[in-house]
Order: C-alpha cells, then sequence, then structure tokens
C-alpha cells in the first residue's frame, strides 16, 4: 500500500506542468529591494495560460530543456553604465551555449542583485530561431545620490554627520540605507545629548542629472537631554555621594557640580555604571552589584535616573606573602608595596602600588634593569571580612640597552639629541631613566611632548631591549612682533627674534642656512624696541648649553642697550607710567612732552656659566654670571641719582631646581631658586667724610628747594661720588608648583611664592639702581628693564604698590613678596598652538626698609586670563584683574594686563 502511494504521487506530480499548460515568453526574474537568498528568486510574473503572441517565442516549462546558442544580446533600462560592462557582469556571452529553460539565467540575474546597483533585472529570449537564441537583459538601476543637504545643525557638525553617515556623494540610496542613516545620525547626536532629536530624510529627482536624487536630510535636534536626579538604593556603609562622585560623566544638576556637564548620554552612562562598582571596590566592598537600573523621564529635556544596588561584605587586607623573589627580601617588598595589614581591602590602590605610581613596587625591579620583571596578586583566602595575599614574582633576567633608536627627527643634529638621552647603549634598562630622558627632551622645547611616543622593545631571547623614541618636531624658533600703548609713552612696537637650533659652527655652512644656520640646539635671540622719541632699546643673546658638546655645562652672554628720554620742564605727572602727560594749564600733545636733553642711557654685558649638579638630586645646578651696566643720566628725575654716570658691576651665583614636566603646560613638577648677587663694596677702601657730610646737608634740607640747600655743583658731587660705583647687594628667592587636580591631568594648579631684598654697605650709598618696581603687568618697558626689576602683581597699576623714598620721593623698593595662585585649563594641546585658561588670586607688596616690613601687609587681587603660544610668536596673554587694597584713583579696582613673550 505504501509502495503504491508512493507511485501515485510521482504520477501527479509528474504531470503537474502539462496541467498547468504554461507557456511564457521569456525568462522573467525580479529583484526586490529586500534581500532575497539564492532560493528565493521568483519567477512567474510573465507566466501566462493565455495565447502567445505570433512574434513571441515560446518556451514550454512543461518540455525537456533544450540547449541554445547565444546569437545576440542587447541590455536596455541603464544608461548610466557601459553596456559591455553589464554583459560581462551576466557572465553571458555571445557563442556560449545554455538550456532554456536552465539555470544560467537565473544565476545571471542573481549576479546583476549582488552588485546592488539595480533594484528590478529581468533576462527576455527575444527571439529564438532553431537552435539560436536572442536575449534581452532589462535592468531597473537604483538611483543614484548627487547632493546630500543637512539643516538644522552648524557647518562643523554637518561635517561630522556626513563622516558617520554611509550615504555618499555618487553612491546609491535604498530604503533600508536611509533607514540605516536616521538611526546612524540620532546616535551621533546622542553622544552629544541630543536624546531626543528627530531626523527626517526626503529624497527628490535632480532635474539635472537623470538617475539622479538629491537627499535632504532634516534634523530637529530638540534641547539637551541632562540629567535632573540619581537616586540610589541599596546603599548602607557606602556614602551616595562618594558613589556618585566616582561616575564621572553622569551628573545630576547640583551646586558642585556647577562646572561640569550635566548632559545625559547612553555610552556614558553605560561606562559610568562601572565605574560606579569600582567606586565601591576602592571602599573594600569587592562584591558589590548593580542589581537594576532605568532612565525615566522627568519632563522633556530632563531624566531622573534609578539605580539600584548590592553593597555585599566590606573586606580587609590581611597577610600578604610574597613568593618567587630573590632580588629582594619579602620585607623591602611589603615597604614598598606600602599596604599594611587591616587596611581597606582596595584593587585599585592594590593596582597603582604595584605598577602605576611614581614609587610603585615595581619601580624597585624595573629600575634595576629587569624589564621582564611581572607580579601576580592572588586572592589565597578568604575568611570573613579577611583576604590573604599571595604576590606571585617572575623576577626573569636583567635586559641590557642594546640600540636607542630616534624617529621623528629632521632639524637636529642626532647628537644633540642623544646628549639629553639618560638611556645609553650597553646601561641596564631603567624606568626612571626613561620617563627622565622624556622630560628632557620636552625641556629643550624641539618636540611635541603631547605626541611623544617612547618605546621599549624587549628581547627576550637575548636579554636586551631597544629603545624606540618617537617624537614630532615642534617649531621652537620664536617671531615676537608686538605693539603696545600707554597713556604716558603712546606707541611702542618691539620685534624679537629667537632661535633655538642655533648653529655657530654652520655660519660658513650654506647648506645649514634655515634661514640661519641650525643644528647644534644653541639659542640666539635679538630684540629691537621703539616708540620712536621716548624710548629705545636693543639687545643680543647667545647661549651655548653644552660646552664643549660633553657635558651639561651652558655659557651665555649677552649685550643690550636702552635710551629713555624724559618730558619737558613744562609738563609734569603724578605718575609717569600710568598717567596721561599733562600741561600747568591745559591738555597738551603728547608730541610736545618729549625732552631729549633729559634722559637715562643704559650699556651693559654679561657672562654666565651654568652647571646641573648631580646633589641633592640630578634636577639641580648653579649658575654663576658676571654682568657690567653702565648708566648715563642727564636731569633724570626718575631715579634719585639724576645725573652724571654710574657703573654696575656685579657677581651672581644662582641655585636653582626645575622639575617641570613640560614648558609649554605644566601639569606636575616645580621650579625652585635661591640668588645672590653682589657688587665690591667700594666705600669701604675710601674715605667718605666729605660726602656724607653733603648727604647729611641734603637730607636735613628742605624739599622746597631744588637741591634740598646744596650748590648745583655739590649736589652733582655727590651724586657722582655716590654712584660712580654702585654698591649693594641682592637675594631673591622664588618657587613654583604645578599640581595636577583631576584625573586626566589637565586642571591643574600653580602655586607660586617670591621674596626679595635689596641690601647695602653703607646707608650713605643705597642702590637706586636695581630696586624692585612692584605692582601691574611688570612690562613696563622703559628705563626699568634695566635700571629697576619689575614685579607683577596684576589688579593694580604698573608700580602702584612701589614705596617712595622719604627724602626724594622716588621710588624705593626695597624689599618685595609676592604670592599667587592660579587655577589653569587648556583649550587646546596641539602641536602648533596651546592655549589655556586660568582664574588667578595674587597678593604682593614693597618697602623700603626691613623696619616696615609685613609678610601679612599684602594687597590683594583676583581675576581671569588666557595664555595662547604660537610656534613662531611665543607665549602671549591678556588677564583681568581686580585689586581690592587700593582705591581705583590710586591703581586699584579693574585692570587689564598684556603678556607677551613671558609667562606670569
Amino acid at each position: 500500500m505504501s509502495g503504491m502511494k508512493k507511485f501515485l504521487y510521482i504520477c501527479i506530480f509528474s504531470l503537474l506542468p502539462v496541467l498547468a499548460c504554461a507557456t511564457v515568453r521569456g525568462v522573467n526574474v525580479r529583484v526586490d529591494d529586500v534581500a532575497l537568498s539564492a532560493d528565493s528568486v521568483r519567477l512567474g510574473d510573465s507566466l501566462s495560460t493565455s495565447s502567445p503572441k505570433e512574434d513571441e517565442p515560446l518556451i514550454s516549462y512543461s518540455m525537456t530543456a533544450k540547449e541554445y546558442t547565444i546569437a545576440g544580446i542587447e541590455v536596455s533600462g541603464a544608461e548610466t553604465y557601459d553596456k559591455a560592462v553589464l554583459i560581462g557582469y551576466s557572465k553571458l556571452r555571445v557563442g556560449d551555449k545554455i538550456k532554456v529553460p536552465g539555470e544560467q539565467i537565473t544565476k545571471a540575474v542573481k549576479r546583476f542583485w549582488k552588485q546592488g546597483l539595480f533594484s528590478d533585472a529581468k533576462i527576455y529570449a527575444e527571439k529564438i530561431s532553431g537552435d539560436k537564441v536572442w536575449l534581452k537583459i532589462e535592468l531597473e538601476q537604483r538611483e543614484r545620490i548627487s547632493e546630500i543637504n543637512i539643516s538644522g545643525v552648524k557647518e562643523k557638525k554637518k561635517e561630522d554627520i556626513l563622516g558617520a553617515i554611509e550615504l555618499k556623494k555618487n553612491g546609491i540610496v535604498t530604503p533600508n540605507l536611509i533607514s540605516r542613516t536616521k538611526e546612524a545620525i540620532k546616535k551621533h547626536l546622542s553622544g552629544d545629548g541630543y536624546r531626543n532629536a528627530e531626523v527626517d530624510i526626503n529624497t527628490r529627482n535632480d532635474q539635472n542629472r537623470k538617475g539622479f536624487v538629491v537627499v535632504n536630510i532634516d534634523i530637529d535636534r530638540r534641547d539637551k537631554v541632562k540629567v535632573h536626579r540619581i537616586y540610589m538604593s541599596g546603599l548602607d556603609q557606602m556614602k551616595e555621594s562618594k558613589v556618585k562622585r566616582g561616575m564621572k560623566k553622569t551628573k545630576e544638576k547640583k551646586l558642585v557640580n556647577f562646572f561640569k556637564s550635566k548632559k545625559f548620554i547612553d555610552a556614558e552612562y553605560a561606562n559610568d555604571k562601572g565605574l560606579a562598582i569600582e567606586k565601591f571596590n576602592e571602599f573594600g566592598f569587592r562584591d558589590a552589584r548593580l542589581l537594576s537600573d532605568s532612565v525615566v523621564e522627568y519632563k522633556e529635556n530632563r531624566v531622573d535616573v534609578y539605580m539600584h544596588f548590592e553593597e555585599g561584605r566590606k573586606y580587609y587586607f590581611r597577610n600578604i606573602n610574597w613568593v618567587g623573589n630573590t632580588i629582594y627580601s619579602s620585607d623591602v617588598l611589603t615597604a614598598a608595596l606600602g599596604i599594611k595589614k587591616g587596611d581597606v581591602y582596595n584593587q585599585k590602590l592594590l593596582n597603582s602600588r604595584l605598577f602605576s605610581d611614581d614609587d610603585a613596587m615595581s619601580n624597585l625591579y624595573l629600575d634595576n634593569g629587569y624589564l621582564f620583571f611581572n607580579v601576580e596578586p592572588v586572592e589565597t583566602k578568604v575568611e570573613g571580612d579577611s583576604i590573604d595575599l599571595e604576590m606571585r614574582i617572575y623576577e626573569g633576567q636583567q635586559a641590557v640597552i642594546n640600540n636607542v633608536v630616534i624617529k621623528g627627527n629632521n632639524a637636529i643634529y642626532e647628537n644633540v639629541i642623544r646628549r639629553e638621552l639618560r638611556t645609553k647603549p650597553g646601561e641596564l634598562f631603567s624606568k626612571t631613566n626613561l620617563q627622565r630622558s622624556a622630560r628632557e627632551l620636552a625641556a629643550t622645547g624641539h618636540f611635541n611632548p603631547e605626541k611623544m611616543d617612547i618605546r621599549p622593545e624587549p628581547n627576550p631571547e637575548n636579554g636586551t631591549v631597544d629603545i624606540v623614541y618617537n617624537l614630532e618636531q615642534k617649531k621652537n624658533d620664536q617671531v615676537e612682533l608686538s605693539f603696545g600703548y600707554g597713556p604716558s609713552t603712546g606707541v611702542t612696537g618691539s620685534v624679537g627674534l629667537r632661535f633655538t637650533n642655533f648653529s655657530i659652527k654652520n655660519i660658513f655652512n650654506k647648506s645649514a642656512y634655515r634661514p640661519l644656520p641650525q643644528g647644534d640646539g644653541q639659542n640666539l635671540s635679538l630684540s629691537f624696541s621703539t616708540n620712536g622719541k621716548y624710548y629705545t632699546s636693543a639687545s643680543i643673546g647667545f647661549t651655548e648649553p653644552w660646552l664643549g658638546g660633553n657635558r651639561p655645562t651652558s655659557l651665555s652672554t649677552s649685550l643690550y642697550w636702552s635710551r629713555q628720554s624724559g618730558v619737558n620742564s613744562r609738563y609734569y605727572s603724578d605718575n609717569y607710567y600710568n598717567n596721561a602727560l599733562y600741561d600747568n594749564t591745559s591738555y597738551s600733545a603728547y608730541s610736545a612732552a618729549v625732552d631729549r636733553n633729559k634722559y637715562i642711557m643704559t650699556m651693559g654685558a654679561s657672562v654666565g656659566i651654568g652647571k646641573r649638579l648631580d646633589w641633592p638630586d640630578d634636577y639641580f645646578s648653579l649658575y654663576w654670571e658676571l654682568s657690567y651696566r653702565h648708566y648715563t643720566l642727564h636731569d633724570w628725575d626718575m631715579l634719585e641719582m639724576s645725573y652724571g654716570s654710574a657703573n654696575n658691576l656685579s657677581i651672581s651665583a644662582t641655585w636653582s631646581r626645575n622639575s617641570v614636566d613640560n614648558p609649554y603646560y605644566a601639569r606636575r613638577g616645580s621650579k625652585l631658586s635661591l640668588m645672590l648677587q653682589l657688587t665690591p663694596p667700594y666705600s669701604l677702601f675710601k674715605d667718605n667724610t666729605r660726602i656724607n657730610s653733603l648727604v647729611d646737608r641734603y637730607r636735613a634740607g628742605s624739599p622746597k628747594e631744588e637741591f634740598r640747600g646744596l650748590a648745583e655743583d655739590e649736589y652733582q658731587e655727590m651724586q657722582q661720588d655716590l654712584f660712580r660705583w654702585v654698591e649693594y647687594y641682592k637675594t631673591e628667592f622664588k618657587m613654583q608648583t604645578f599640581t595636577p587636580l583631576s584625573s586626566n591631568q589637565k586642571l591643574v594648579l600653580m602655586t607660586r611664592a617670591e621674596y626679595g631684598f635689596l641690601g647695602y654697605y653703607d646707608s650713605y650709598r643705597r642702590s637706586p639702581f636695581e630696586r624692585y618696581y612692584v605692582g601691574g603687568d611688570g612690562m613696563t618697558g622703559s628705563s626699568y628693564t634695566y635700571a629697576q626689576t619689575a614685579i607683577k602683581v596684576r589688579g593694580y597699576g604698573n608700580g602702584d604698590l612701589t614705596p617712595r623714598d622719604a627724602y626724594s620721593s622716588k621710588y624705593a623698593g626695597n624689599i618685595y613678596s609676592r604670592l599667587s595662585l592660579e587655577l589653569r585649563y587648556p583649550l587646546m594641546l596641539e602641536t602648533a598652538t596651546t592655549i589655556y585658561v586660568l582664574g588667578f588670586t595674587d597678593a604682593g607688596n614693597s618697602w623700603r626698609d626691613f623696619s616696615d616690613f609685613n609678610p601679612f601687609d599684602l594687597k590683594r587681587s583676583a581675576g581671569l586670563g588666557v595664555r595662547i603660544f604660537l610656534p613662531m610668536i611665543g607665549l602671549i596673554g591678556v588677564d583681568w584683574g581686580y585689586g581690592f587694597d587700593l582705591s581705583k584713583s590710586m591703581g586699584g579696582g579693574h585692570n587689564f594686563h598684556f603678556v607677551i613673550g613671558q609667562e606670569f
């Protein structure tokens, strides 16, 4: 019976084609816009049971397939494509033998579908004659994109969106692609906080290009979605505030988060959930879990976040055992680890103490050549709330440096770079030396510290390591062009050239000129400034950082000259450098105020030797300088000396330490300097009786008299004898620290403290030069450049914190103190540009004598500023400060300060 059923089924299915009486005029395969498998290609759009037309060939599917030879192939419906190429896609060629009906036609249609260029493909048998067949390929090509228009966002965001989507000019467009594009744009906008953005995409035919469409993308971003509140439950011992601080990007709207983004971004929230658990782990809750969470709309652009935790038990470190250590004892390793029995179990702290801290335990090995060292902490026992750890150490062999490879340098002689490195072939590998080498390279200013990539490439087979320095050249030469305006000095222009890769030995080597001879890392600086009438100065300086090329001993030399003219006697100025010039009866033109017969002229030269020290550590250096300055004055009423000439021969020693990690935007480290400068005590070697008596008469005289009771020749004799050879001693202490306040080390706190004192050997001969001119921006750019030292205290006018001499009413700042705090944040840290903003508080003052000195009597100020470092310009910036402790008429209140070519 079963065999009979099978026989009947075979008969029925064999007769179905005949019963259907299926006749077609050709083969018609239609490919829809949806993805079809090879087996799902549908036949039958042209199946017909009606009688065929006389000119149409009959193909009966009820009969056995017949073999034909292709006599011709035509293509229609794809005007933008080459017909020969399309025929090639089909892999049907004139002269080929095919079976009709047969699979060759079906495969040809599938090939067109796989190209993704056509929405419909049909192949007809246009004519059959004998054993020959003429085929026609009829295609319907997909539309291509001629233009993409985006509305609703700014131009920069349009570029970002175009880079994030699949739609491209000249690409095909399908409903599926448009749908994916919508989702991609929404996801992209959600990453910026626009979680509720709406996207509409429509197309229209391009009237100028057949087969092309214009795609219009309309975006309605709506308001950014922000976090209203974060609700946490399940917390017993753990404080909610600590968990919330652990979440870096998902912040609720509260005062403590005023400077932080409150945007809600799904991807960042997903990451913050992991960070929240890590915060639990830091406090010993190693089993903490997030059981559930949800994001609920509070209102249209606000969401509430609900998080339910399970804290678990709080754990503590108990026994820590070391295994595999032979170089260092367990006691030494435990002391270096710094974790004691009973401390809260903190996996993050454990990893930091093992690997990442500056004084991490692993540094004991890594600084002694054990590059292949590894340690694996394993929990061996968990009992109650206590955890025992076993530190499994693999010490390995010591690694010797084989090759030191420098890449990315194309302007400096390689020996100039190598002399700064602490990693030498043949020496044992040291992590500290590697880090110090990076710092020294950054300090040269020739390479971008943000892009510096230093890679140890170990070779375990032979116990060596290659050190590869991947550097990015940074243009460090500077051309400083600046203009300034002061109501009493008018417009002042200056130009400065600073070449940091100068090579004096290549002066006669034309190939080394770019535009000056380069390659040896020497410094050459030239500057010139003038306002035409009042002030002109020029200087040149040269520094060889490695005298002789073998040791870090520097040689510095400089020459300088300046001339400052005074004001005509018809004019007076209450504060020459801050206030406009007034006539005795009316305002007067600036050009009429200059008096070329009143002037101070300064000429000078200096030579210095600097040496790096090994004690107390190798961040210290000692710098000795011998300098000479000659002053010529005529009727100059800004200093205690008005006529004659003065000579200033001094020697100074500066003991300093500099461990700052980056000269352009320091994140960590400090600067410290202690300077002593002195001249010979000339007054000890001559009889001063007559001159001292003249000084006593002068001080006792009436200030209403021109020379306070002295004859003019006596006055000039007194000044010339007192200051022919200036005598003094000077000490200064300066300190700066840089501390990162954020985990990404971008937010940095800078602190500064400075103290200075100008002393004397003889009270009759207190130097009118080298005094402190305190207040303002410290960039007076006049005779004070060499005659006095300008000290910046923002928020006040230039010199407003400088006391006056009781007898001469001239500036007499012999002691100063300055304190500063700056909070800095970078906006751009690129090879070509460094930009950061800052908020500051300053406090400073100056005094004439120690009897007046009060370290707590400081004039306070606060303000904001910005700094921009450009390779060919240098550092420029502007500060706005408000001085709290002087009235506006005295120089306090609102003040703007400009910074050019120097850091405050």
